[in-house]
Order: structure tokens, then C-alpha cells, then sequence
């Protein structure tokens, strides 16, 4: 069972590589991408055993991923499965082990991350200069593809472990 487990750790390290190297286009969409990041980035995070058998992402602020993030929903990490939701307040984000804060949520971010202060919560974001902010994982868009970076020391404070696959691709590590 481990080395299956290995095996599936290497194909998806491959595929968030290709999708890391892959220009943006019509035919891959922004939030495709991005939504596969989202994806990728739960997968190679260790879990507290506490979090349960339900991963719920929720998506902060107006929904930048339309139906792009859809397929996600009941998808497979590790023993757990994916719940997806879509919430305008910050009360709602209590139940959520993954928040993706959208860009039109900026304002609101330093409100989202105390609220979710020594949380097991995955925060991430696509918002200019958030991971210097205190959010776990940022994306960004550099030379036409989808890049992030990586503040450790949020990963620390809230008790997740991020794999060292993940923190090879990415393009700056906080410490």
C-alpha cells in the first residue's frame, strides 16, 4: 500500500510540473489551472488526523472558478474526499480545512486569516503579495503560467506539513 501510495505521490507531482510549465490558453483556462493547483496542493499537504474523512474547500469571496473547480468535488485525497463550498462570510470559513481566498476578497484577507488563526487550515490565494501577508500557498501568473509561492512559517502555525515536492516547484519559499 505505501508504494502505491508513492507512485500516485510521483504521478501527481509530474502532472502539477506540467500544469506549472504549461503556458495559459483557450483550450486550459486560468482557473482550470489554477483549480488542479488548488487540487494538487491539498494532495501534497499532511493532515492532522482530526481533520476527518472530509475535506472542505471553500472558495472566499466572488467565485473566480465558475464551473472550473466543479470536478473537484467528491474527488479522492489520500482516505479523505473533497466538499466543496462557496461562502461570501468569514463565520462560514470555521468547517473549512482548505480556503481559497479569491482576489476580489483582497480587502477582507487580513479579517479571513485571523479569524483562522492556529486553524489546520490550507489558505491560498491569487491575490498580489498574500503569502508576504500570512496566506500558506499564493498563486500568481508570471510570463503567461501559473506559478506560486510558499509562506512556511504559516504552514507551521497552523500545524500542516507541506510535502518537499511541492516546495521544489514553487517560485519563492518563505521561511
Amino acid at each position: 500500500m505505501r508504494r502505491s501510495a508513492l507512485v500516485m505521490a510521483s504521478v501527481v507531482a509530474t502532472v502539477l510540473t506540467a500544469f506549472a510549465s504549461r503556458a495559459l490558453s483557450d483550450d486550459l483556462p486560468e482557473y482550470r489551472l489554477k483549480a488542479a493547483f488548488l487540487y494538487n496542493f491539498a494532495v501534497f499537504t499532511d493532515w492532522p488526523a482530526a481533520v476527518g474523512p472530509t475535506l472542505n474547500v471553500c472558495v472566499y469571496g466572488r467565485d473566480p472558478f465558475g464551473s472550473e473547480i466543479d470536478p473537484l468535488q467528491g474527488k479522492g485525497v489520500g482516505d479523505r474526499r473533497i466538499a466543496l463550498h462557496r461562502v461570501m462570510g468569514v463565520e462560514s470559513l470555521k468547517d473549512c480545512q482548505v480556503v481559497f481566498v479569491a482576489d476580489s476578497a483582497r480587502g477582507e484577507l487580513p479579517r479571513v486569516l485571523a479569524s483562522l488563526h492556529d486553524a489546520a487550515v490550507l489558505t491560498v490565494a491569487d491575490v498580489p503579495g498574500a503569502a508576504a501577508q500570512g496566506v500558506i500557498l499564493n498563486m500568481n501568473v508570471a510570463n503567461n503560467r501559473v506559478t506560486f509561492e510558499v509562506n512556511l512559517a504559516a504552514a507551521r502555525g497552523a500545524n500542516l506539513q507541506l510535502s518537499s515536492k511541492l516546495l521544489r516547484l514553487a517560485t519563492d519559499v518563505r521561511q
